[in-house]
């Protein structure tokens, strides 16, 4: 795609990199989609039926919950963590900002643990691990490998790994790309959910949240034509990724080693 777009000509101006603050105004809708959506899929999957292990998420009076591991702490991992939460399982958020944990600390009252992330902090917590969401972005590049099939091999029998990153490419090593027809498939003892595009499950929420982001957009781009709207926007600027044949994104250029 990236090739084509090249050799087009085309001006294009990603939903991926428009940038606002330090915040992906236009990739947020998506990715809260996603997120919420990862406990869902991740607690169905854990059923036996389905291949997992046979946990309820929420546990019940007397019975552990599920422990749930989320790898980031951005939109999709606090999605993620919300509903997980909120379905009482036992909840973990990993993430390398420790200002961010601070934050998350306190929107969950201390309700959800949050941990420095680091190689010996994955393991250990994937190791114990019921469901583990990988809910990772590096703005405009391929997501990093954060959970080896080493680590998988090690990990409970029947244990779910949902990787939200998989769009990027993915945050697992064995990861690879899924359909919503055949969403799963089995690396040692686990079950990997990688669907790309998950918010395609939910069109009616999907367009509606991601209209409302998008519309100021577009009726700058509209009214104004792209350059000026870029112009008076810097946020939209960093949204132009190909223009006259040349990328314009450092991230997605080294992405592609172009």
């Amino acid at each position: 795609c990236t090739d084509a777009l090249i050799k087009s000509g085309t001006t294009a101006i990603a939903f991926e990199t428009v940038e606002v603050n330090g915040l992906l105004p236009l990739l947020a809708p998506m990715s809260e989609v996603a997120g919420r959506m990862s406990i869902q899929v991740g607690a169905t999957a854990l059923q036996k039926p389905e291949g997992g292990r046979g946990v309820l998420l929420g546990g019940v009076p007397g019975v552990a919950p599920a422990k749930v591991v989320v790898l980031g702490g951005g939109v999709v991992g606090v999605s993620a963590a919300t509903i997980a939460h909120g379905m009482r399982a036992d909840v973990t958020i990993l993430d390398l900002d420790l200002n961010r944990l601070r934050y998350l600390d306190d929107l969950f009252n201390g309700q959800v643990r949050t941990i420095a992330s680091s190689a010996f902090a994955i393991e250990e917590q994937c190791m114990a691990a019921d469901l583990v969401i990988g809910a990772v972005l590096v703005h405009g590049a391929k997501a990093p490998k954060l959970v080896s099939d080493a680590l998988v091999a090690k990990m409970k029998p029947g244990s779910v790994l949902v990787d939200v990153a998989i769009d990027q490419g993915g945050c697992f090593e064995g990861s690879k790309a899924t359909t919503h027809s055949d969403p799963t498939f089995k690396v040692h003892n686990s079950l990997y959910y990688c669907v790309a595009n998950m918010p395609g499950a939910v069109p009616a929420t999907s367009t509606a949240a991601l209209a409302n982001a998008t519309i100021k957009y577009a009726l700058a781009l509209a009214n104004k034509g792209w350059e000026k709207a870029c112009a008076e926007d810097a946020g939209l600027a960093k949204g132009l990724n190909v223009h006259e044949g040349k990328i314009m994104y450092e991230a997605v250029a080294t992405a592609h080693g172009l």
